[in-house]
């Protein structure tokens, strides 16, 4: 069983609940075991990845159980199952949940699942595909213990909802910081800089990553200016503008950031995967591609590992070449840190720090 700061939060709960030994049926109970699994982050702070779409998928799917077993007191074998777009719609309503999507409801819940426990043949959301129907698996819920039942349903929502709160609580935290430092900005900006180069830190949230390194690229880009136009005696003076063009960390097939009026492409990446990368630049067709990579690992060194990468998989030469043209440049931390430094030069600090906090709003989906 994995232990972390959390899971005496979750033994805690379930021996309140149950009158059992919280460690023993996290054990005996997959479930269980996958939700604290799923719940590490919880006391790392804001700056760790919350495991939200898998969680809220199992959440809204035992509270619709729960509403059919124990207020309706129906049998859940013969229930015609949950409507999807009223259990997407209620994963919305949750904190954080704004902007999910439906990815963990089709399948990737199941599929993780099935990674960490490869030897169990039950899935833990049934589906029909032609009603677009739900129903939590009742036999991952409802286990047999000791020769007692227990029903782990109404224990799991309680269990969640601490998840959710401490990690709402480490997210206003760091909102309240921000803004705290806004207001100080001018008369302590070194704190302010040293806030913000934590956040840059190889064990910071993904989407937090992301966020800072748009504000930093942003900024850094902001002073300069080309001259471009369609002959010339007709130029125009434009500023570099960057712009964010989706959701953080979305799996959603888009870019990253995208780069007025030069055209250049941004993909933030947490990996060195290199089947990644490649693939981000085949739905390109291989239009030249800028990666902002979390690591501190040296930007040759990355070069390096890509092209040694592309070789494994396709032993081309001239394939292999395509693939390593198509990569415009590699912005590892270091160098992160080194346009933030410049950016700071030009006056951009406060900036920086205003767009990280807007940005965080919108991407957590805080509300004043």
């Amino acid at each position: 069983m994995v232990k972390h700061e959390f899971t005496s939060v979750i033994i805690r709960r379930i021996e309140q609940d149950l009158h059992v030994s919280g460690e023993e049926l996290i054990k005996f109970s997959p479930l269980l075991e996958y939700i604290n699994i799923k719940t590490r982050s919880a006391n790392k702070g804001s700056k760790s990845r919350g495991s939200f779409a898998n969680l809220y998928a199992i959440y809204v799917l035992l509270e619709d159980y729960i509403k059919i077993v124990f207020e309706e007191h129906k049998n859940y074998s013969e229930y015609e199952g949950a409507v999807f777009s009223r259990i997407f719609k209620r994963q919305r309503e949750l904190p954080f949940g704004a902007k999910l999507q439906n990815h963990a409801m089709n399948h990737r819940l199941n599929e993780e699942f099935h990674k960490y426990f490869p030897t169990i043949t039950e899935q833990v959301i049934l589906r029909d595909i032609p009603t677009s129907r739900y129903w939590i698996n009742k036999n991952l819920v409802v286990i047999k213990y000791n020769n007692k039942k227990y029903d782990l349903s109404k224990t799991i929502i309680k269990i969640i909802d601490l998840y959710i709160n401490t990690k709402r609580d480490a997210f206003e935290n760091f909102i309240n910081t921000c803004e705290e430092l806004q207001n100080i900005g001018k008369q302590d900006e070194e704190k302010v800089f040293q806030f913000i180069i934590n956040l840059l830190d190889y064990n910071s949230e993904a989407r937090l990553f992301e966020i800072v390194s748009y504000a930093i690229l942003k900024y850094f880009y902001h002073d300069k200016k080309i001259f471009w136009g369609y002959s010339p005696n007709e130029l125009k003076e434009e500023n570099l503008k960057l712009y964010k063009t989706g959701r953080t960390n979305a799996n959603d097939g888009g870019i990253d950031f995208v780069m007025k009026p030069l055209g250049y492409f941004f993909q933030v990446t947490e990996t060195l995967d290199i089947k990644k990368y490649f693939l981000d630049i085949d739905k390109l067709e291989h239009y030249p591609i800028r990666f902002v990579i979390k690591t501190t690992e040296d930007r040759d060194a990355i070069y390096e590992h890509l092209r040694k990468g592309a070789y494994e998989q396709y032993g081309i030469e001239k394939i292999v070449n395509r693939y390593m043209d198509s990569i415009e440049d590699v912005v590892n931390i270091p160098q992160l840190i080194h346009l933030f430094n410049e950016a700071v030069k030009m006056g951009y600090l406060n900036n920086i720090l205003n767009e990280i906090v807007i940005q965080s709003k919108i991407e957590f989906n805080y509300l004043e």
